[in-house]
């Protein structure tokens, strides 16, 4: 697949998540097979007015990319204003997001609810591409109710507003992230556009991912919610069976949260994604509770490392 110049060496893309595609858990998911990689949802108001929150989550290093950052936002003016100073970045493309579901973002006019404002969405677009060189993306769903399925129609205003690419969720709006995925629909996004097309939604495997592939001949996928505690999904291989297999992810993981990140302001959320390595995991529980129980981030490195000590050393319960 190709975004704009940039060619693409695997069909599969890490999808933006808000709280979790940090720098580390980018890089991971790279370094596992993921042929491109989207930071969490950035305010175009925090990039404008500079704040600090939305400014440490531009941090990028070489080694990512490549690399899109996406915004979110319902002002035009602003969007623009924000594509610009991503522009100065060392990353491969901007996404809009107009497919976020979730309440507060769809109050402020932004997410999905733009699939409801075409020409608002048309004009933040066109905006944006006006105000940098990078590849754009959008990201969408197939409509807003079951009665109200607009994505080919939008696909096809994006495409000609300068979209790059179009990323479309296989729910609606009313949907949330329940129900099943509409494939069918994503395809009929496919066949209404010229420009490249990722289908989204319940893809839990590196097989499920091929799947959706063939069924909707969309040019890549892009998996979000399952990637986490499972980068492995990334690649032919898939998670490993047992929990020696899983440590060394996890490990490299804890090591990219340790080099990047204030650790024992980020311990909360880094226990939640360690215990999701293991989430299903049979025999596991005695580690699960472990993780959840160290009160600091070398308390919890120091569980990781003598579990890992204790796997390479081929002790039985592994």
């Amino acid at each position: 697949m190709y975004l704009g110049p940039l060619q693409l060496d695997s069909p599969f893309i890490l999808a933006p998540l808000a709280g979790y595609t940090d720098l580390p858990f980018r890089l991971l998911c790279r370094e596992h097979g993921a042929a491109l990689v989207y930071s969490e949802m950035l305010s175009c108001h925090g990039l404008v007015f500079r704040q600090k929150n939305t400014l440490e989550m531009l941090a990028t290093v070489g080694e990512e990319r490549p690399v899109a950052m996406q915004l979110f936002g319902a002002e035009p003016e602003f969007m623009g204003e924000a594509a610009a100073y991503l522009s100065q970045l060392p990353i491969d493309a901007i996404d809009i997001n107009m497919g976020c579901p979730v309440r507060k973002v769809i109050q402020k006019g932004a997410g999905c609810a733009l699939m409801r404002q075409p020409k608002l969405a048309e004009e933040i677009i066109q905006k944006v591409r006006a105000n940098t060189n990078l590849p754009v993306t959008v990201k969408i769903r197939i409509g807003w109710t079951h009665q109200e399925i607009t994505g080919p129609e939008f696909a096809k205003m994006a495409e000609g507003a300068g979209a790059a690419a179009v990323t479309v969720h296989g729910r609606t709006w009313s949907d949330g992230f329940g129900g099943t995925v509409n494939r069918a629909a994503i395809a009929q996004v496919k066949k209404a556009v010229a420009i490249p097309v990722i289908g989204n939604g319940d893809i839990h495997s590196y097989q499920e991912g091929l799947a959706m592939l063939a069924e909707t001949g969309c040019d890549a996928v892009m998996i979000g919610r399952a990637a986490l505690g499972n980068p492995f999904i990334f690649g032919p291989a898939d998670r490993p069976a047992t929990v020696a297999g899983i440590l060394p992810a996890l490990a490299r993981h804890l090591h990219l949260i340790e080099r990047f990140c204030p650790v024992e302001l980020v311990l909360a959320r880094t226990k939640n994604q360690a215990g999701r390595y293991f989430k299903g995991q049979p025999g596991s529980s005695a580690l699960r509770k472990k993780i959840y129980e160290a009160q600091s981030f070398p308390g919890l490195k120091g569980v990781i490392e003598d579990y890992l000590s204790e796997s390479e050393a081929g002790c039985e319960k592994f």
